[in-house]
């Protein structure tokens, strides 16, 4: 999964990206180039799957982050977004969005207040109107098409001119996409577009050490003003998760305990980006190596096989599938066959979050 983290100018959105990432990109001076960095996600299954398998190596899932500069005049100026920017957004999977909730006065906001539920509606509806742009381009080329067109060609080109039409009317309004009530066959007609409305999104208020009691209300006020279909919001303070991120894994637990945190934000993170975009993972074990593999959930095994490589999907044959707590609570596989527990699944079988699999195949 990549996931493209934006903001206001000195909103934190780096400091974030370092946090999550263990990165250690400049916070202190503007750049024009994005930062990349890949973050291994935690899950203590694999853990358990490695005591009982002892394997060469242990594989996690990744999320890629990507910290997408604003434009030299900043984000959230009603101007929607384009070019490279709108280039780099429109390939990741979600979207981060950093709001600024701290208050330092020898960092001055660029609206000069601080007030996090407006920059989170400003930034949001930045998404809407570089939405309306494409939309808005893309129907005056159905119209010149339009001249040319065959018979047939016209009639289609008319059915997407009028599910645009209703697209760009919703946005107008600042309805995005996610909210619009859209079948999965318009979406899928859509797909091309790069629509950012459309993105799951992750909304994160930056607090200060000062705020770290009132997470769960400034995250509520968050949720109330911004609910939205997929999308999730957060609160933490990205300044300590940086500096606790940079720490001694054993200082890092003590730190966090004295401070009453209990997750880190990269937990955090991966389970509320894994919850926003509707991804699970599954398991391959063996003595060579016990991995995490992520997939959409309601992914069938025949397309889960072809996570692990194109072979497997091509050649599918059927897949032996046992649960992750079955398997643990048994001590190993063999245990578990003897009661049953390895299931033989077809093409259509729908994975399920931690379960292991061994594909079949044949190329």
């Amino acid at each position: 999964m990549e996931v493209g983290i934006i903001g206001l100018p000195r909103s934190g959105k780096t400091t974030l990206f370092n946090a999550i990432t263990k990165g250690k990109a400049s916070v202190d001076v503007y750049s024009d180039k994005a930062n990349v960095g890949v973050a291994k996600v935690p899950d203590e299954r694999l853990i358990r799957l490695a005591k009982i398998y002892n394997p060469r190596r242990l594989v996690n899932a990744e999320i890629a982050y990507t910290d997408v500069p604003p434009p030299p005049e900043g984000f959230g100026r009603t101007r929607g977004i384009g070019g490279e920017y709108l280039n780099l957004l429109q390939a990741v999977d979600a979207l981060l969005i950093v709001v600024r909730c701290f208050n330092n006065p020898a960092v001055a906001h660029v609206d000069e207040t601080i007030d996090y539920l407006r920059d989170a509606g400003n930034m949001l509806m930045e998404l809407i109107i570089s939405d309306m742009e494409i939309i808005e381009r893309r129907i005056t080329r159905i119209q010149v098409e339009n001249k040319g067109a065959t018979l047939q060609e016209r009639q289609n080109l008319k059915n997407e001119e009028n599910l645009l039409m209703t697209i760009k009317k919703n946005l107008d309004m600042g309805i995005g996409l996610r909210d619009q009530g859209l079948s999965d066959d318009e979406i899928k007609r859509l797909g091309g577009f790069g629509l950012l409305s459309m993105k799951p999104v992750i909304v994160v208020s930056n607090i200060g050490e000062d705020q770290l009691d009132m997470v769960e209300q400034l995250n509520q006020n968050l949720w109330e003003t911004i609910n939205s279909q997929n999308m999730a919001t957060l609160a933490l303070c990205a300044q300590l998760e940086m500096d606790l991120a940079q720490m001694d894994a054993n200082d890092e637990i003590d730190f966090r305990r004295s401070f009453g945190i209990k997750e880190s934000s990269l937990e955090r993170m991966v389970k509320t980006s894994y919850g926003v975009v509707g991804l699970i993972a599954f398991f391959t074990v063996g003595e060579d190596e016990v991995r995490a593999w992520e997939i959409k959930s309601n992914t069938k095994a025949q397309k889960a096989a072809g996570k692990i490589h194109s072979d497997l999907e091509r050649g599918f044959i059927r897949a032996e599938v046992i649960a992750y707590d079955d398997l643990v609570a048994n001590g190993n596989l063999v245990e578990a066959k003897k009661k049953g527990l390895v299931r033989q699944e077809g093409k259509q079988y729908v994975v399920q979050d931690g379960d292991i699999m061994h594909v079949l195949f044949n190329v």
